[in-house]
Protein backbone atom coordinates (compact mmCIF):
# COMPACT_ATOMS: atom_id res chain seq x y z
CA UNK A 1 0.00 0.00 0.00
CA UNK A 2 2.79 2.44 0.88
CA UNK A 3 4.56 1.89 -2.46
CA UNK A 4 1.29 2.55 -4.29
CA UNK A 5 0.92 5.88 -2.50
CA UNK A 6 4.47 6.86 -3.39
CA UNK A 7 3.82 6.16 -7.09
CA UNK A 8 0.49 7.96 -7.13
CA UNK A 9 0.26 11.03 -9.34
CA UNK A 10 -2.00 14.04 -8.95
CA UNK A 11 -2.76 17.16 -10.92
CA UNK A 12 -0.95 20.29 -9.81
CA UNK A 13 -4.27 21.94 -8.94
CA UNK A 14 -5.11 19.10 -6.57
CA UNK A 15 -1.76 19.41 -4.79
CA UNK A 16 -2.17 23.18 -4.59
CA UNK A 17 -5.72 22.87 -3.24
CA UNK A 18 -4.57 20.50 -0.52
CA UNK A 19 -1.79 22.92 0.43
CA UNK A 20 -4.27 25.77 0.72
CA UNK A 21 -6.57 23.70 2.95
CA UNK A 22 -3.62 22.80 5.17
CA UNK A 23 -2.41 26.39 5.34
CA UNK A 24 -5.82 27.70 6.35
CA UNK A 25 -6.18 25.06 9.05
CA UNK A 26 -2.66 25.69 10.34
CA UNK A 27 -3.17 29.45 10.40
CA UNK A 28 -6.43 28.97 12.28
CA UNK A 29 -4.71 26.70 14.79
CA UNK A 30 -1.97 29.28 15.23
CA UNK A 31 -4.56 31.98 16.03
CA UNK A 32 -6.37 29.58 18.32
CA UNK A 33 -3.16 28.93 20.27
CA UNK A 34 -2.84 32.66 20.93
CA UNK A 35 -6.40 32.68 22.23
CA UNK A 36 -5.63 29.65 24.43
CA UNK A 37 -2.50 31.32 25.79
CA UNK A 38 -4.48 34.36 26.91
CA UNK A 39 -7.00 32.18 28.70
CA UNK A 40 -4.21 30.18 30.32
CA UNK A 41 -2.75 33.41 31.66
CA UNK A 42 -6.03 34.05 33.43
CA UNK A 43 -5.74 30.68 35.17
CA UNK A 44 -2.18 31.43 36.14
CA UNK A 45 -3.16 34.72 37.74
CA UNK A 46 -6.17 33.26 39.51
CA UNK A 47 -4.42 30.35 41.26
CA UNK A 48 -1.22 30.02 43.25
CA UNK A 49 -1.33 26.25 43.85
CA UNK A 50 1.90 24.63 42.61
CA UNK A 51 0.11 21.73 40.87
CA UNK A 52 -2.05 24.15 38.92
CA UNK A 53 1.03 26.22 38.05
CA UNK A 54 2.77 23.06 36.79
CA UNK A 55 -0.17 22.37 34.51
CA UNK A 56 -0.10 25.97 33.29
CA UNK A 57 3.57 25.55 32.46
CA UNK A 58 2.86 22.23 30.76
CA UNK A 59 0.27 23.83 28.48
CA UNK A 60 2.49 26.82 27.81
CA UNK A 61 5.22 24.45 26.66
CA UNK A 62 2.81 22.44 24.54
CA UNK A 63 1.52 25.60 22.88
CA UNK A 64 5.09 26.64 22.04
CA UNK A 65 5.81 23.21 20.56
CA UNK A 66 2.62 23.29 18.48
CA UNK A 67 3.30 26.82 17.24
CA UNK A 68 6.83 25.84 16.22
CA UNK A 69 5.51 22.82 14.34
CA UNK A 70 2.91 24.98 12.61
CA UNK A 71 5.60 27.47 11.56
CA UNK A 72 7.85 24.69 10.24
CA UNK A 73 4.97 23.08 8.37
CA UNK A 74 3.86 26.39 6.84
CA UNK A 75 7.44 26.98 5.74
CA UNK A 76 7.62 23.53 4.14
CA UNK A 77 4.31 24.11 2.35
CA UNK A 78 5.66 27.40 0.97
CA UNK A 79 8.74 25.60 -0.32
CA UNK A 80 6.57 22.98 -2.02
CA UNK A 81 4.30 25.67 -3.47
CA UNK A 82 7.39 27.42 -4.86
CA UNK A 83 8.43 24.16 -6.50
CA UNK A 84 4.97 23.80 -8.04
CA UNK A 85 5.19 27.36 -9.37
CA UNK A 86 8.62 26.67 -10.87
CA UNK A 87 7.27 23.50 -12.47
CA UNK A 88 4.40 25.45 -14.01
CA UNK A 89 6.74 28.16 -15.26
CA UNK A 90 9.26 25.70 -16.71
CA UNK A 91 6.55 23.56 -18.36
CA UNK A 92 3.66 25.91 -19.12
CA UNK A 93 2.11 23.81 -21.87
CA UNK A 94 -0.77 21.69 -20.59
CA UNK A 95 0.24 22.32 -17.00
CA UNK A 96 -3.32 21.60 -15.94
CA UNK A 97 -3.10 18.12 -17.49
CA UNK A 98 0.31 17.06 -16.18
CA UNK A 99 0.51 14.69 -13.27
CA UNK A 100 3.00 15.22 -10.47
CA UNK A 101 4.13 13.04 -7.60
CA UNK A 102 1.71 12.87 -4.72
CA UNK A 103 2.87 13.98 -1.25
CA UNK A 104 1.78 11.19 1.12
CA UNK A 105 4.41 12.01 3.75
CA UNK A 106 3.15 15.58 3.99
CA UNK A 107 -0.46 14.36 4.15
CA UNK A 108 0.49 11.96 6.96
CA UNK A 109 2.28 14.81 8.70
CA UNK A 110 -0.83 16.99 8.50
CA UNK A 111 -3.09 14.20 9.73
CA UNK A 112 -0.72 13.54 12.63
CA UNK A 113 -0.68 17.23 13.47
CA UNK A 114 -4.47 17.34 13.45
CA UNK A 115 -4.71 14.31 15.71
CA UNK A 116 -2.14 15.58 18.23
CA UNK A 117 -3.53 19.10 18.19
CA UNK A 118 -7.05 17.80 18.75
CA UNK A 119 -5.85 15.75 21.72
CA UNK A 120 -4.07 18.77 23.17
CA UNK A 121 -7.21 20.90 22.76
CA UNK A 122 -9.30 18.28 24.54
CA UNK A 123 -6.83 18.09 27.43
CA UNK A 124 -6.70 21.86 27.63
CA UNK A 125 -10.46 22.29 27.57
CA UNK A 126 -10.81 19.63 30.29
CA UNK A 127 -8.25 21.54 32.33
CA UNK A 128 -10.09 24.85 31.87
CA UNK A 129 -13.41 23.32 32.84
CA UNK A 130 -11.80 22.08 36.02
CA UNK A 131 -10.20 25.38 37.06
CA UNK A 132 -12.26 28.17 35.53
Amino acid sequence: MKSEAKKRKLHMDDLHFEHMVWKRQLEFSKEELEFFKRRLQEVSVRYSDSDIKKQVEHFQNQFIIQRDEIDRFLHDITIHEDALAREAKEHPIAVDHRLLNDHPKERDRFETFQKLYSELKKQYMDYLRKYM
